[in-house]
């Protein structure tokens, strides 16, 4: 578990997160604004890149940032005991079609467990409307464990499994 004072603020992620972007974030621009055990928030500006034939945002991309948000939650959870965190389920609701501007997503845990966390997570427009809704629930790997074939390590610093 992180410890954390109780007059102290969480530890803050977010400028390594922006340094390591794996190719997802990159492809998609996503911007950590902040990121710690209690909340993750990331904003991206809607390109080409994130449009569906209709020119509005796509709704994987709305689904693809909020289960990415609560796995970076989830993970800096898990990683004082060495697990990494794969999704199991991931609901999003779509509430309003958006075509520009850039959004901000923020994801918050519902609950925490050794074995499974589940998050929940809100994107807004530019003007605070909501634009999506989600709810992931992740599953907690023990240390080593395989996934799609491959042994997943936690590395020291990182939010998250990395194969080797």
């Amino acid at each position: 578990m992180i410890a954390v004072a109780m007059n102290d603020a969480p530890e803050e992620f977010a400028p390594m997160l922006n340094a390591q972007r794996d190719g997802w974030n990159t492809a998609m621009e996503l911007r950590y604004v902040s990121a710690t055990v209690d909340e993750v928030t990331a904003e991206w500006t809607v390109g080409p890149q994130h449009l569906q034939a209709y020119g509005i945002v796509h709704g994987g991309v709305h689904a693809g940032v909020i289960e990415t948000l609560a796995s970076v939650g989830a993970a800096l959870n898990a990683r004082a005991r060495g697990q990494s965190i794969v999704g199991l389920e991931n609901h999003t609701s779509f509430i309003r079609a958006v075509r520009e501007g850039t959004l901000r997503a923020t994801a918050r845990p519902i609950t925490r467990g050794r074995r499974t966390q589940v998050w929940e997570a809100a994107v807004t427009d530019p003007d605070g409307r909501i634009v999506a809704t989600g709810r992931v629930r992740l599953l907690a790997l023990e240390p080593e464990a395989a996934v799609a074939g491959e042994t997943v390590a936690v590395k020291v610093g990182s939010p998250g499994p990395r194969a080797p």
